[in-house]
């Protein structure tokens, strides 16, 4: 069976370090983070006071303020980075054959903020006024389904929801789509808006989050001293297309997407494997279906969430995989974890390295646990040749999702 090879012509992003993929890239290579004391509610009651907000999200670029009666947050930021996406791309959908365009993009939660204001009107008000969006807004399949409404695509459309991994199982799928032929191009990536009281209070009571006050060495992932994720918010969405689609329209071509390797540690709610062993078999998985040797990763954008069980059993994976010598960094010292879009924005971040051969540090991060061997870029930024990279999502409920990139050689 013959199958397409796999392409990325184009990306968006909304993200606490920008909202344009040259944007966020700047402030990666810079070594500027968007970490910074939560805005959005008062946080007095708790330890947690840090999160990765978005900045002047430029709202009045495509929606009008109906859009917030009809949409939550996590819709217009997967909306408003697919239409950028689309822009990158060069991609117009009237020139395009809209039954094999399809859109997968994911969200670990779907729209909380919408949740936590209805269920605080009905406590309040009675459950005859809870408002009609309600539902809609909510539904975290919805993000996927108004980006295909708005944009006329009318192929595959789903969202796939494992927690933090899900970005990444969402631009898995649609690569495979794209590799058996089911669809030409896919719009796929992730969205998130969970920088609320019950966002922030629910992962709070988990003892999740980072309760270090200084936003700096708030996310500090592989680092010693390390007590917690950090909360983000945004989007990522990449136009993933075949070669040949791609190529008979002329589009610019940014990276090969050449493998995908997804597995479940089936060991606990919440924790992953302490050994690492299904996140290694799911970066195996990965590498061999990109037809590569581990020897030829140059780079792995680590899932580095700044949790000590999470690392430990990373940084076990990533060493019994590709050895001790490959550069590892994590972009959630810049942003925080995005939860169900990390994935994607991470995925942006793992290309942009590829194409600029250089490798950002891992924010805030100054000396490694000692249960860390993995080879952690810190201090400063790395130039490098990148060839081939991997990137990595791990998520509650044991969830791993694996991506392969390969640098863009016609």
């Amino acid at each position: 069976m013959s199958t397409n090879r796999v392409v990325i012509t184009g990306y968006g992003v909304t993200s606490p370090i920008g909202n344009t993929p040259q944007e966020f890239w700047k402030n990666l290579e810079s070594g500027t983070i968007g970490i910074k004391p939560i805005t959005k509610f008062d946080t007095s009651e708790i330890p947690v006071h840090n999160a990765g907000e978005i900045q002047d999200f430029p709202f009045d670029k495509y929606f009008v303020r109906k859009d917030k009666n009809r949409m939550d947050m996590y819709s217009l930021y997967a909306i408003y980075a697919t239409l950028e996406a689309l822009e990158n791309a060069g991609l117009d959908m009237d020139t395009v054959d809209r039954n094999r365009v399809g859109v997968i993009v994911s969200s670990g939660i779907g729209g909380l903020q919408e949740m936590q204001e209805q269920i605080i009107r009905m406590h309040e008000k009675g459950m005859r006024r809870i408002q009609p969006m309600f539902i809609p807004k909510a539904l975290s399949n919805m993000g996927a389904g108004n980006i295909a409404l708005r944009i006329g695509a009318n192929g595959v459309c789903k969202s796939i929801t494992t927690a933090c991994a899900s970005a990444n199982d969402a631009i898995g799928e649609a690569f495979r789509e794209i590799k058996f032929g089911f669809q030409d191009v896919v719009l796929a990536g992730g969205s998130e808006s969970a920088i609320n009281e019950i966002g922030i209070g629910g992962f709070n009571a988990l003892t999740a989050l980072s309760t270090t006050e200084d936003p700096a060495r708030s996310a500090i992932p592989f680092d010693k001293d390390r007590n917690g994720f950090v909360m983000g918010e945004g989007s990522g969405v990449l136009v993933v297309e075949s070669l040949e689609h791609a190529q008979k329209r002329g589009a610019t071509i940014l990276a090969e997407l050449v493998g995908y390797g997804t597995t479940c540690d089936a060991y606990h709610q919440t924790s992953p494997s302490p050994d690492g062993s299904g996140a290694a078999k799911a970066m195996k998985l990965a590498i061999s279906e990109a037809g590569i040797e581990p020897s030829d990763v140059d780079y792995v954008n680590a899932h580095g969430t700044s949790t000590q069980a999470n690392e430990q059993g990373e940084s076990q994976a990533i060493v019994a995989v590709l050895g001790k010598d490959v550069p590892v960094s994590s972009t959630k010292s810049f942003t925080g974890h995005l939860l169900g879009a990390a994935g994607a924005v991470e995925a942006i971040a793992t290309i942009e390295s590829i194409r600029h051969g250089f490798i950002h540090m891992t924010a805030g991060t100054k000396e490694l646990s000692e249960d860390i061997e993995a080879n952690v870029v810190m201090g400063q930024g790395l130039k490098a040749d990148i060839r081939y990279a991997i990137s990595n999502t791990f998520g509650f409920g044991g969830h791993n999702a694996v991506l392969a990139f390969k640098r863009w050689e016609d």
